[in-house]
């Protein structure tokens, strides 16, 4: 898929388990793209900060059904990437 890393980097997760998992082994979360595969997490991470990524593991999340006054919304699924950095290197999030 030949997309700019902004297209397949949508945000960062920063959750206290993803905050922890940074600190402790310089892995970063990342909300991506649903049909973006691992070489193109890794070559967006890589083009966009600047540092070697040694390992993308990837997940898909099912979308469920939220209630509201009005009736029940349908939430989409979203696909999450964990990208482990070469140790030495980090990416500055915030």
């Amino acid at each position: 898929m030949k997309l700019e890393p902004h297209y397949i980097l949508r945000k960062p997760l920063l959750t206290e388990k993803s905050t922890a998992s940074m600190e402790s082994d310089n892995v970063y979360t990342f909300e991506v793209d649903r049909r973006a595969s691992k070489d193109d997490v890794k070559a967006a991470v890589e083009k966009a900060y600047g540092v070697k990524v040694l390992k993308v593991t990837t997940q898909v999340r099912k979308g469920g059904s939220r209630r509201f006054k009005y009736g029940t919304v349908a939430e989409s699924s979203w696909k999450r990437a964990a990208v482990k950095v070469a140790e030495g290197q980090s990416i500055e999030l915030f």
